[in-house]
C-alpha cells in the first residue's frame, strides 16, 4: 500500500511554479507560507506571490510574530512586481518605523496596490514617486482620534488611479496634498470623521476623475462649501450628515447618483444639492430628516429631465415620492422604501390622492418596486392608485418587510391582486426581504 502511495501522482506539485504561485496569493499570507512544510517542492513557491494578504491583526502577541514574517516575506519575496500588500492593524499600535520600512520594500518590489490601516503612518520619501502604485488606501484605526498618516515630501503618484482615504480631521492638511499629486486619479473615496471649526472649502478640482464616494461622519452645525469641477464625474456617493452646501461647477457627465437629505433641518442644502444633479439618468436619494410630520418637501424640486432611475428611501410620506414624479418625466424604474419609524397603524394614515397623474406614469414608467410592512392595508390606497394609472407599466414587485404571519402575505397578496391595472400587460411579483 506505501508503495502504491508513494507512486501516486501529485497532480498539483506537478504544476508550473506560475500556477502553484498564482494559487498561493489567493489566501491569507499566513497559510501560505506554510505551504513550505509539505514538501521540497513547496519549500520556496510562497517566495513568488503576488498578493501579500496579511489580514488583520488584534494583539500585541500576534503583532510581534507577525512583524517578524512581514520581514522575511518582504526579504526574501521574489516575484517582479507585487501587486496587493494588505495590513490591517485596527485596535493596536505598530512601530512607525517598521510600516515605513515595509513601504520601502514594496516600492522595490514594484507594488501595484496598497492597503494599509494602521494607527500611525509615516510614508517615506521612497513613495514619491512609485511609478507602479495604481491603488492606494489608507485607513485610521478604530481607536485613533487623529490623523494617522503624514508625510514630509511633495506627493507624486504618477500611474494611481484608486484612492481610498479616512482622516479624523483637516483633510486639506493630508488628503488634499495626497490628492494633488495623483494627476491619472480616476476613483476616490474620501472619509472625513470632524471638522475643525476654521475648516476651509473643499475644492475638488480632478479632470481624470470617474467615481467619488464623499462620507462626512460629523454631527455638528458647521456648514462649508464642496466645489465639484469634475467633468468626467460619472457617478457620486455622498454618505452621511448633510452640512455643505454643494457647488456644481462641473459635472457635465454624472449619469448616476446617491445621496442623503434633510428636508426639515437642512432644507436649503438639500435644495442645492439636487439642483446640482438634476441632468442625471438614476438617482439614490436617503431621507435622514428627523421624524416629524412632513408631508411634502419644504423645497421645490428641480426638473429631472433625463432621470430613467429613482430610489427613495426612508421616505415618510407617499407625498414626497409624487413630488419626484411629478420631476421626472422620463422616469421608467421606480423603487419606494418606506421609514420603518413611519409604520402606522391604519386608523392614524390617511391617503391623500394627487390631483394630476404624474406624466411619467402615462408615458413612461414600466417598473415599480414597492415595500410592504405588517399594516399593508393602509398601503393599498396607493397601490390602487399606481396600479390604475401607470398605463405602461410591466412589473409591479411588493417585498414583504417583517411580515412573519403567512396568512396575512397571502391576505395581502389577493388584496393587491384584485386592483384594478391600467395596463393590461402588468405583472405581480412577491418576495421576502
Amino acid at each position: 500500500m506505501s508503495s502504491i502511495s508513494e507512486n501516486v501522482d501529485d497532480r498539483l506539485s506537478r504544476l508550473p511554479e506560475e500556477s502553484l504561485s498564482h494559487i498561493l496569493s489567493l489566501m491569507p499570507m499566513k497559510f501560505a507560507v506554510q505551504t513550505s512544510i509539505l514538501s521540497k517542492r513547496w519549500r520556496y513557491i510562497w517566495m513568488f506571490v503576488t498578493n501579500l494578504d496579511f489580514g488583520e491583526i488584534h494583539s500585541m502577541d500576534s503583532l510581534h510574530s507577525l512583524t517578524k514574517i512581514v520581514d522575511r516575506v518582504l526579504k526574501f519575496c521574489t516575484p517582479s512586481q507585487v501587486k496587493l500588500f494588505r495590513l490591517h492593524f485596527p485596535y493596536i499600535c505598530a512601530r512607525k518605523s517598521s510600516v515605513s520600512n515595509w513601504i520601502d520594500e514594496l516600492v522595490r518590489l514594484n507594488i501595484s496596490e496598497l492597503d494599509l490601516q494602521v494607527q500611525q503612518l509615516q510614508l517615506p520619501p521612497s513613495m514619491f514617486p512609485c511609478s507602479t502604485l495604481t491603488k492606494l488606501r489608507l485607513d485610521r484605526s478604530g481607536y485613533a482620534f487623529r490623523d494617522v498618516w503624514e508625510f514630509k515630501c511633495p506627493v507624486n503618484l504618477p500611474c494611481l488611479k484608486t484612492l481610498d482615504i479616512a482622516v479624523y480631521a483637516s483633510p486639506s492638511v493630508n488628503a488634499f496634498k495626497l490628492i494633488s499629486g495623483c494627476p491619472m486619479l480616476e476613483s476616490l473615496s474620501l472619509e472625513v470623521t470632524w471638522f475643525n471649526m476654521n475648516e476651509e472649502d473643499y475644492v475638488f478640482n480632478i479632470p481624470t476623475l470617474k467615481r467619488m464616494k464623499l462620507t462626512w461622519s460629523k454631527y455638528d452645525r458647521r456648514i462649508n462649501k464642496v466645489i465639484l469641477n469634475v467633468p468626467n464625474l460619472e457617478y457620486l456617493y455622498v454618505c452621511g450628515a448633510l452640512r455643505s452646501v454643494f457647488v456644481m461647477e462641473n459635472v457635465s457627465s454624472l449619469v448616476e447618483a446617491s445621496v442623503p437629505l434633510d428636508y426639515v433641518s437642512y432644507g436649503h442644502l438639500s435644495a442645492e444639492l439636487l439642483k446640482g444633479l438634476s441632468g442625471i439618468k438614476s438617482l439614490s436619494v436617503y431621507d435622514q430628516s428627523s421624524p416629524c410630520d412632513v408631508n411634502s418637501l419644504t423645497s421645490p424640486l428641480p426638473i429631472f429631465p433625463s432621470m430613467k432611475h429613482l430610489v427613495l428611501m426612508r421616505f415618510r410620506h407617499f407625498g414626497q415620492l409624487f413630488q419626484f414624479l411629478e420631476s421626472s418625466p422620463e422616469l421608467k424604474q421606480m423603487c419606494f422604501i418606506l421609514a420603518e419609524r413611519f409604520q402606522q397603524k391604519p386608523e392614524e394614515y390617511s391617503w391623500v390622492e394627487p390631483e394630476l397623474v404624474p406624466a411619467c406614469m402615462l408615458t413612461n414608467l414600466t417598473t415599480i418596486k414597492f415595500s410592504i410592512c405588517e399594516w399593508w392595508k393602509r398601503d393599498i390606497p396607493f397601490l390602487k392608485y399606481m396600479m390604475g394609472n401607470a398605463k405602461v407599466l410591466k412589473t409591479m414587485t411588493i417585498t414583504w418587510e417583517n411580515m412573519s404571519n403567512k396568512n396575512e402575505k397571502l391576505l395581502c397578496a389577493e388584496a393587491v391582486k384584485l386592483l384594478p391595472r391600467a395596463s393590461r400587460y402588468c405583472e405581480i411579483h412577491f418576495h421576502e426581504n
